[in-house]
């Protein structure tokens, strides 16, 4: 196998791990109702015990760039993969909260790391003119996992200790994943950077071509000696790439505090305080699910037409627009249908916009030189916003009542759109070797 579909084979390996992603993410939401009676858990307590898997993110993404860069990406794919399993295994044998948590924990860890390397490995073999169109398979990946893990909530919502069954299914597409890994080859630019450029050239010679891989190789060997050696974190924020990875943080903060995952955690939990029973909650999660996987095709099909830039404008503007009536469907006490329509709108707004763009940026955005360190700690940035809004969300919500707390994150969505209107600069169709450049100038 060779050319467009060795590149296919390859991304869609990697993008498992995306799947992995949603799948861990998604299947504590229709446990939640089963698993906080099961462990006497009150409404911060629950925040923790959700919560728990991206304190294991924010390690899992911190530790991942040095590793990454003195091992490669294929190798530490491969450890992920297994880390999924035992605490897919843990999570659905545990008898105590704290078992319970520690596998939770090993989970994030895993979550963290894969949410470094798939787009990184992805980013680092796609060709320039369809990189955005592979990374966003990645996101649609994610969608994916958040739907099975819906769907598969509903369906064992009647079923006997249905929450350990839920976590249980998470070991079929570890065990793809692992599988998979097993046949790609490792980063080209990694193997360059670590000294394999014969390695690296037959990659690129079975993905493109010989012309293809010779062009690719001098790029990729120009970009490294131009830089200094060295990515500690004066290095990352020195003059020359400090207005780079200031904006890929800036992203990193707004694409949780805007608020998607307080919905892909705790639908069940939004609809059920509008006032929908616990069946039908489950039901229209997994209708919301659908919506998040369908949506994401447009980013697939439109993110290396329209652009990065332009997909920021659209998400941010869409998202605060239905936070907004969200929060007026809580104010008012509107039916709770009205409810679940607003939160299908937000969710098409960041599946086919923000979700995409912004792991295609932070995927893309870096000079080679800083890469793996720089993706690594907007990821590790992401995760630790990601924590304290899953955390207290079930609280705030709770004390504050869902209008104010949708309130607020439309707010948050209307400075994200400002930042992207200002401050975001356009990266399709440009080599990754082009797009240092842009930001050098």
């Amino acid at each position: 196998m060779k050319g467009r579909p060795y590149l296919y084979f390859i991304s869609l390996v990697a993008t498992i791990g995306g799947l992995m992603f949603g799948f861990d993410v998604g299947i504590i939401s229709g446990a939640i109702p089963f698993i906080q009676p099961y462990f006497h858990w009150d409404e911060l307590q629950l925040g923790w015990g959700v919560s728990s898997i991206l304190a294991g993110c924010v390690a899992g993404a911190f530790g991942t760039g040095a590793l990454t860069e003195k091992y490669g990406r294929r190798r530490l794919l491969i450890t992920v993969a297994l880390f999924f399993a035992v605490s897919c295994t843990g999570m659905a044998l545990a008898h105590s909260a704290p078992f319970f948590i520690t596998f939770r924990v090993l989970g994030g860890l895993a979550v963290g790391a894969v949410s470094v390397l798939s787009p990184m490995y992805v980013a680092e073999v796609a060709p320039s003119r369809i990189r955005g169109t592979l990374v966003t398979i990645y996101q649609l990946a994610i969608t994916m996992g958040i739907l099975v893990s819906y769907v598969v909530n509903y369906a064992l919502h009647d079923v006997d200790q249905n929450w350990r069954w839920m976590f249980a299914t998470g070991l079929i597409p570890s065990v793809v994943f692992f599988t998979g890994l097993i046949f790609i080859p490792e980063s080209p630019r990694w193997l360059v950077k670590a000294g394999f450029r014969e390695q690296a050239a037959k990659v690129l010679a079975r993905i493109g071509g010989e012309d293809f891989a010779g062009t690719e190789i001098a790029s990729i060997e120009k970009s490294l000696l131009e830089t200094d050696s060295g990515t500690s974190l004066r290095v990352l924020f020195s003059p020359r790439f400090r207005k780079v990875v200031v904006l890929g943080l800036l992203l990193s903060v707004f694409v949780q505090i805007t608020g998607i995952n307080t919905v892909v955690d705790y639908a069940p939990k939004i609809l059920m305080a509008a006032g929908l029973e616990i069946r039908n909650a489950l039901l229209q999660t997994s209708l919301i699910g659908l919506v998040n996987f369908a949506f994401t095709f447009f980013a697939v099909w439109l993110i290396d037409r329209l652009g990065r830039k332009t997909f920021y404008l659209i998400g941010s503007s869409g998202m605060a627009i239905t936070l907004l009536m969200l929060a007026a469907a809580f104010h008012f006490e509107m039916n709770p249908l009205f409810t679940t329509i607003c939160i299908m709108l937000f969710i098409a707004f960041f599946a086919s916009c923000i979700g995409p763009a912004f792991w295609t940026l932070v995927a893309e955005m870096f000079p080679n030189r800083i890469r793996g360190q720089a993706v690594a700690l907007a990821s590790f940035t992401q995760w630790v916003f990601n924590f304290l809004v899953v955390l207290f969300f079930p609280y705030v919500l709770d004390a504050l009542g869902g209008s104010v707390t949708f309130l607020f994150l439309s707010a948050m969505s209307v400075l994200q759109l400002l930042i992207a209107r200002f401050y975001i600069r356009e990266t399709k169709g440009r080599s990754l070797e082009e797009i240092e450049h842009l930001w050098s100038k």
